[in-house]
C-alpha cells in the first residue's frame, strides 16, 4: 500500500502554535498549484510499481482551495498512476470554510474522509490560539458534514492552560454527541520560534503544564475507550473501520510520496523532503529540478524509525521482524534496553503475539521517550 500527500501551503491566519510550513498570502496560489501538478508529472516513475490506496491533503488549509482546483490534482494523480478501485481521500478542513455549499461539493467529488480542525468547541481557547472560527462555527460544520460524510475526524487539543477536567470533558462530550468516528488529540505543544513560543516567554501566556496535559491524556483514553474508540496510535482514536489508513501507512513503514514545499516522501530505504518555501519552490519546478533534499538511511536508521513509529501504536514492535529485516544483533540489542521499561511496567509483552513490544497504559504518554533509549545508537 503506498500514498500521496499534498501540502497545500495556505491560512487564512496563522495559528499561535503552529510551526507547519504556510503562508497567509495567495499571491501565488495559481502558480503553486500548477507546479504541484507537474511535480506529480515529475515523479511519477518513483512510484509506477505501486499501487495508490490513499491520497491525503494537508496542509497548511487545503479546504482554501476550491473543487475544481481539488479535481485538478486528483485528475493528475489518476492519470500518473496505478489508484486502488477505492481509495482513501482525506481533506484536512477548517469549520469556517466548510459553508453547506462548500460540503455539499465535497461530498459530490472523489473526497470520501474529512479531517476538521476543531481544536476546541469554546471561543475563549479558539481566541487564544488564533484559530480563524469560532465556536459556533465548528458545530455548524458538524452538524452539517456528518449528514453527507460517514467518515469524518476532528482535532482537538488537549493541555491548554487553566483548562480544568469538566471543560476537557465537555469537548470530547460534544464529539461523541456529534457522532464522530475518529479523534486525533494532541498536546499544546510550544514549538520554537513561534507565536506562542513568544507569547510564553514574554510572559504573556502561561507556560504549558505537562503534568495538567498527562491528566487530560489519562481522561481521553478513559473517555474514548468507553465510547467504544481504539486506541490504535498515540494521538489517534477510531472506531473499528474507522483508521486512518493514510497515517497507518506512515507509522507500519509503507512507501509514500509526499507533493509540495516542505512535503517529505519515504520509500523504506530513503527519506526526502521538499524545500519549506513556496518561491523556492515554484522556481525549481519552473526549471523541471526537484527541490528536494535526499537521505539514505542506514540499517541502524531504519531500525530506529521502526522502533519510533511502531511503538506510537496498538501493532507495537515485532521482534521477529527486527530479526528478519536488520539481524540478530538488533534483537539481542533491544532485548536487553527494553527490560527497565519492563520492569517499570510501561512496557510488555503483546499477550497474543508474544514477540510484539507495545506501550502499555501508563507507558502511552512516554512512549517517544521510551523509543528513544531503545534506539540503536553506534
Amino acid at each position: 500500500m503506498s500514498g500521496i500527500y499534498f501540502h497545500i501551503p495556505f491560512c487564512k491566519q496563522a495559528c499561535y502554535y503552529c510551526d507547519f510550513h504556510f503562508s497567509t498570502s495567495l499571491k501565488k496560489k495559481d502558480e503553486l498549484l500548477q507546479c504541484l501538478v507537474k511535480e506529480l508529472q515529475m515523479r511519477h516513475e518513483e512510484f509506477q510499481n505501486e499501487t495508490i490506496e490513499t491520497i491525503y491533503f494537508g496542509g497548511g488549509t487545503p479546504s482554501l482551495l476550491t473543487s475544481e482546483e481539488l479535481q485538478l490534482l486528483l485528475n493528475t494523480v489518476y492519470k500518473n498512476f496505478k489508484v486502488a478501485e477505492t481509495p482513501e481521500i482525506t481533506l484536512e478542513a477548517n469549520p469556517d470554510d466548510l459553508t453547506p455549499e462548500k460540503i455539499e461539493a465535497l461530498a459530490a467529488s472523489p473526497i470520501n474522509r474529512l479531517s476538521i480542525g476543531i481544536q476546541s468547541f469554546f471561543d475563549e481557547d479558539l481566541k487564544g490560539m488564533n484559530r480563524a472560527h469560532n465556536a459556533a462555527e465548528a458545530k455548524q460544520a458538524l452538524e452539517l458534514a456528518t449528514k453527507l460524510f460517514d467518515n469524518i475526524t476532528i482535532d482537538l487539543i488537549y493541555g491548554i492552560p487553566d483548562m480544568d477536567i469538566q471543560k476537557w470533558d465537555q469537548n470530547l462530550q460534544m464529539a461523541f454527541d456529534f457522532g464522530v468516528q475518529h479523534i486525533s488529540s494532541y498536546a499544546l505543544t510550544v514549538e520554537p520560534k513561534t507565536a506562542l513560543d513568544f507569547f510564553v516567554k514574554k510572559g504573556t501566556y502561561p507556560p504549558v503544564d505537562e503534568a495538567l496535559a498527562l491528566r487530560h491524556f489519562n481522561h481521553l483514553m478513559e473517555r474514548t475507550k468507553a465510547e467504544g474508540f481504539v486506541h490504535y496510535e498515540i494521538s489517534n482514536f477510531g472506531k473499528p473501520r474507522f483508521y486512518s489508513k493514510h497515517n497507518t501507512s506512515y507509522w507500519q513503514g509503507k512507501p509514500y510520496l509526499g507533493i509540495g514545499p516542505s512535503a517529505h516522501s519515504f520509500n523504506e530505504t530513503k527519506r526526502s523532503w521538499n524545500v519549506a518555501n513556496n518561491s523556492a519552490y515554484i522556481k525549481s519546478i519552473e526549471k523541471n529540478e526537484l527541490p528536494s533534499t535526499v537521505e539514505e538511511l542506514s540499517v541502524e536508521d531504519q531500525y530506529n524509525e521502526y522502533v519510533m513509529t511502531g511503538l506510537r501504536t496498538i501493532w507495537g514492535v515485532s521482534l521477529d521482524k527486527i530479526e528478519r529485516d536488520f539481524g540478530t544483533n538488533f534483537k539481542e540489542y533491544i532485548l536487553k534496553a527494553a527490560q527497565p521499561h519492563l520492569e517499570q511496567g510501561v512496557l510488555a509483552f503483546s499477550s497474543d503475539e508474544g514477540n510484539n513490544l507495545h506501550t502499555t497504559s501508563k507507558g502511552k504518554f512516554l512512549a517517544d521517550g521510551i523509543a528513544s533509549d531503545l534506539f540503536f545508537v553506534s
